[in-house]
């Protein structure tokens, strides 16, 4: 298997591509992450790729817990004076590494928020798919940070483009992909799925 690690790398380096073919105001377009425009997503995965557990844990603590406030600051620590400059400050950053360095949740991370820049953009891309498999049964076994093994509890998930299937109940049925976005908690991803689960999962989502 391939280490997480190695396959961040590589997503990270096809993440930096695309945003090199950003106009200046696409910067400021929104994204999937409810109000963090382009810019403010890249802050975001620049400043976890620079935590380290401890790091985490005291910036954590510093804000009462409250993981809303631990990202604005975090991502505001890391965000240059220009987008240009995010930019070449996140070209140089290593893969996320928390909790560990070759845990699956740091390239769920950065899989899931580089979707959240490329859809509204128009952009496509195919994670690697070893990559986006381990993602999938990392989001349908854990709560680590999001909500995912919880949000599909009940329900049985099947892609039709790889070999993941988990779960029991009433079926959601979709690329891999957008059942990763979906168990992320992204609402759009749910317009790929099919199956009687899918408005479960929608009242879930909306709840």
């Amino acid at each position: 298997m391939t280490p997480p690690s190695q396959i961040q790398e590589r997503e990270h380096a096809a993440l930096v591509a695309d945003l090199r073919t950003l106009r200046p105001e696409q910067w400021r377009s929104p994204t999937l992450c409810g109000d963090w425009d382009v810019e403010d997503v890249v802050a975001h995965l620049g400043a976890a790729s620079r935590l380290t557990f401890w790091g985490w844990l005291r910036s954590i603590a510093g804000a009462r817990f409250d993981a809303d406030v631990h990202n604005q600051r975090q991502l505001e620590e890391f965000r240059g004076d220009s987008s240009a400059q995010t930019l070449e400050r996140y070209a140089a950053v290593g893969p996320i590494a928390l909790p560990r360095r070759e845990s699956v949740a740091g390239l769920g991370e950065l899989i899931v928020h580089a979707e959240d820049i490329r859809r509204p953009l128009g952009l496509k891309h195919e994670p690697d798919a070893e990559g986006l498999l381990l993602v999938a049964r990392f989001f349908a076994a854990k709560d680590f940070a999001v909500n995912s093994r919880s949000l599909v509890k009940g329900l049985r998930l099947t892609a039709t483009d790889a070999e993941f299937r988990t779960g029991d109940g009433p079926a959601a049925t979709g690329p891999v992909l957008s059942l990763v976005m979906a168990m992320a908690g992204r609402r759009e991803a749910l317009a790929d799925l099919e199956g009687d689960g899918v408005p479960v999962l929608s009242r879930r989502l909306g709840a």
